[in-house]
């Protein structure tokens, strides 16, 4: 199944959710169930290491939606990007496999918004992403604040977690 269809319905389903009332909170997660299939492997015959950040993709555009942020995107012509990302892979993941995708947000600076994507099968975790984001407007990068007044609040940040403050490239606190 090629990565556009998955956008579709995934776009779709978020965008059914929301007008259902069904808006997700800032710091809720996302959760979205998806299969492997032949367009997703490598010659291993495992899912390809790049596909695993097209799918996060999908994550991503999926919480942008359920928390509110499409109409704002929209109107603003704003550009979510990523700046950096870290990935685990704990196991392979095979043809016509089952996996679940759980996105959700970290924390954020006054740059840019930290994520995490958690890709979970029922033998475990597959691979854990933390990505560095940031919406990026005419003039550049839109600060979080900003666009979290347009979601209506003004929430401070959660506490900046160990794997954020190294992808920030931050010295880690002495142990």
């Amino acid at each position: 199944m090629n990565l556009i269809f998955r956008l579709l319905a995934v776009a779709a389903a978020a965008i059914l959710a929301a007008l259902r009332g069904r808006r997700a909170g800032l710091l809720e997660p996302s959760t979205l169930k998806f299969r492997v299939w032949p367009t997703d492997l490598d010659i291993n015959l495992h899912m390809t290491n790049a596909r695993y950040f097209s799918v996060m993709d999908l994550g991503r555009a999926d919480l942008m939606i359920r928390v509110g942020l499409g109409p704002a995107i929209l109107r603003n012509r704003w550009q979510p990007v990523l700046g950096g990302a870290t990935i685990r892979y704990r196991r392979s993941l095979r043809p016509f496999q089952r996996f679940t995708l759980v996105s959700r947000v970290l924390c954020w600076d006054d740059r840019y918004i930290f994520m995490e994507h958690r890709m979970e099968t029922p033998g475990g975790l597959a691979a854990l992403a933390v990505v560095q984001g940031a919406i990026v407007g005419a003039n550049g990068v839109v600060a979080p604040a900003e666009v979290l007044a347009t979601l209506g609040t003004n929430a401070a940040s959660p506490p900046i977690p160990d794997a954020v403050a190294a992808l920030r490239g931050q010295s880690l606190p002495a142990a």
